[in-house]
């Protein structure tokens, strides 16, 4: 028999499988319908399944019928067997009356009866007396109550009494369950396996006490922990429940160390943040090295080209008395950046025509100590060297800043997802620099951000952001503040329609060349908001509308900007992939009325 006759024969027979009995149920609907056809199982495929699937149809449907609190249904059975072709059973089923739950009496003996988690459980149950009785609901509760207790520790729980007393001549019933937890175990010794770790660094990274009440929650974030070092490639926790003594459960984690180097390579693109509206692409190395010695001192090492924004910059991690909560870094960098735009005066057209931007070359060194307090807020002091060099107005500026600073930001999240459906986020910083501590110029640099996230009616969700800044120095004093320290506005982060830090005020000056030179240099202030509107079509893909406003400006020049678009976004895997349109509503001295595509991705939290 040749291979293709096998398949059409096989194939023949799965085409007329269900062509065995055609089913007509009669007289239920909604929930009660689902149930009995999932009771009766799988039309049936022979003529053997056949006489049993209308042998066993009735005491299905009773089973079916009972479950949802139904006891007096009556089934009607009518055979349609014609001597060819597809067999027909009808079914007429007559419910009757439900049972109704006339009492719900939950018991809970033991050290469960003061688990305040436990205690939450209870109260948000919905079952309630005059409810229809629902077997499947019953065994869930049953099968909730256990999983809860074990997940915080009563592993010698069990039930005294779990039964539905059932009135059939009343059509009520009565729910009893007794359960007793017994004593909850506590979490033992903590012992880990194939570390090569300082044993007081991987002790510090126990998030929990010795003697604490044992709960898988505590596991989870012992877990996290551990992961997020970044310093092992495989983390087990593992209780040893089977092993305890006197109801404490030791605690065995086994680890695997991170390769000793990785390197990464990324390729990319800014869309939407260049000056002349152009793709600008990007390459990225990374290095790493995430754990250098027994006390889980790290390093990270990134290389960026893009066109004539090269950037270099190393930072050496030293974990103090925590490896996540408490850290000093040690960076190194050198970057070049572009700011503002420069523009030279056609006199034959009549305006400014585009030609450049601010360049700077930025050098700079600094030691941060970074804390993470106990109410999640993430504390930085830092002490920062730069040199930084640049032509404004064809005069070369070479200022070196030692920068004094410190920090403070919160960020709360409704969820652990890359797109959570509410949170906010704050952060704080001054920065001080003084000519007796070595910079050029004295300036006082403070900044706050503020953003914040919510969704109301599932399916509408509101973000907003406020940027605001301000640098407190002399007038004379200005043209030494390199422009990494100024303030600019524009971008998918700032005002969208605008290039990345394209708005702010500028200079009018005359060139070497006799031409009329225009020149954004960045102000002594910024303040810049938006109110963006979000839409779910579904639950991956969305619909935006923003307002985006303000601007980077000095005492005498503030000039508001203001930007309106639409954009759409993609929840995808990775996070959000968002495509924004924007369109400033006016012209600027040194902007046309522009439009601009943004591409982002990332979080907004």
């Amino acid at each position: 028999m040749s291979l293709s006759f096998i398949v059409s024969l096989l194939c023949s027979f799965s085409a007329h499988a269900d062509d065995w009995l055609t089913l007509n149920i009669q007289g239920v609907s909604g929930e009660l319908d689902r149930n009995i056809r999932a009771h009766l199982g799988q039309l049936p495929s022979s003529k053997v399944q056949r006489r049993a699937y209308i042998f066993n149809a009735e005491d299905n449907i009773s089973a079916a019928l009972h479950s949802l609190g139904y006891y007096h249904g009556q089934v009607e059975r009518e055979v349609l067997s014609p001597e060819e072709g597809t067999w027909t059973l009808k079914l007429t089923i007559k419910p009757g009356p439900p049972t109704i739950i006339e009492w719900v009496d939950i018991n809970l003996d033991g050290e469960i009866l003061h688990d305040p988690v436990v205690l939450d459980w209870l109260n948000s149950l919905t079952i309630r007396p005059g409810d229809i009785l629902n077997d499947g609901i019953y065994e869930q509760i049953k099968s909730q109550l256990v999983t809860l207790a074990l997940a915080r520790g009563y592993f010698d729980g069990k039930y005294i009494k779990s039964v539905i007393t059932v009135n059939r001549d009343m059509n009520t019933a009565r729910i009893t369950l007794n359960y007793d937890s017994g004593q909850r175990y506590l979490i033992g010794d903590v012992s880990f396996e194939g570390q090569t770790l300082n044993s007081d660094l991987m002790q510090s990274l126990i998030p929990f006490k010795i003697d604490s009440p044992y709960s898988t929650a505590n596991i989870a974030s012992l877990n996290r922990e551990l992961l997020d070092t970044g310093y092992f490639s495989n983390i087990k926790v593992l209780p040893l429940v089977d092993k305890s003594v006197d109801f404490y459960v030791p605690i065995k984690v086994e680890v695997s160390p991170k390769p000793s180097h990785s390197i990464e390579l990324g390729l990319g693109a800014d869309i939407g943040n260049t000056t002349e509206k152009t793709l600008e692409p990007r390459v990225r190395l990374t290095w790493r090295t995430p754990q250098i010695n027994r006390f889980g001192q790290s390093q990270e090492t990134s290389l960026e080209w893009a066109p004539d924004k090269p950037k270099f910059l190393t930072t050496y991690t030293i974990p103090l008395t925590h490896p996540l909560d408490d850290q000093l870094k040690i960076r190194l960098g050198i970057l070049r950046d572009k700011y503002g735009v420069t523009q030279v005066y056609d006199p034959n057209d009549k305006k400014f025509k585009n030609t450049g931007e601010l360049e700077a070359n930025k050098f700079l060194v600094g030691v941060i100590r970074q804390q993470k307090l106990d109410n999640n807020w993430l504390l930085s002091y830092s002490l920062e060297g730069i040199r930084e060099h640049y032509t404004q107005s064809e005069i070369d500026y070479d200022p070196t800043f030692v920068l004094f600073g410190a920090s403070m930001s919160k960020t709360v999240r409704s969820d652990n997802s890359l797109d959570p459906k509410s949170g906010y986020f704050q952060h704080y910083s001054v920065e001080y620099a003084n000519p007796s501590l070595g910079s050029s110029v004295r300036l006082t640099r403070i900044q706050t951000k503020y953003k914040w996230i919510d969704t109301f009616f599932e399916k509408h969700r509101i973000v907003t952001r406020l940027d605001l800044g301000i640098n407190l120095a002399t007038e004379e004093d200005l043209a030494f503040i390199p422009p990494s320290l100024r303030y600019f506005a524009g971008g998918d982060q700032s005002i969208r329609g605008y290039s990345y830090q394209e708005l702010g005020p500028y200079l009018d000056y005359t060139s070497a060349s006799g031409e009329l030179t225009r020149q954004v240099v960045g102000g002594r202030y910024l303040m810049v908001g938006s109110l963006e509107y979000q839409y779910y079509l579904t639950p991956t893909w969305r619909v935006a509308a923003f307002v985006d406003a303000g601007n980077a400006f000095d005492v005498n020049q503030i000039e508001p900007i203001v930007s309106v678009g639409p954009g759409i976004h993609w929840i995808s895997p990775i996070g959000p992939i968002k495509l924004d349109l924007g369109v400033g509503l006016k012209e600027t001295d040194t902007v046309d009325r522009p439009w601009r595509i943004h591409l982002t991705m990332g979080s907004e939290l």
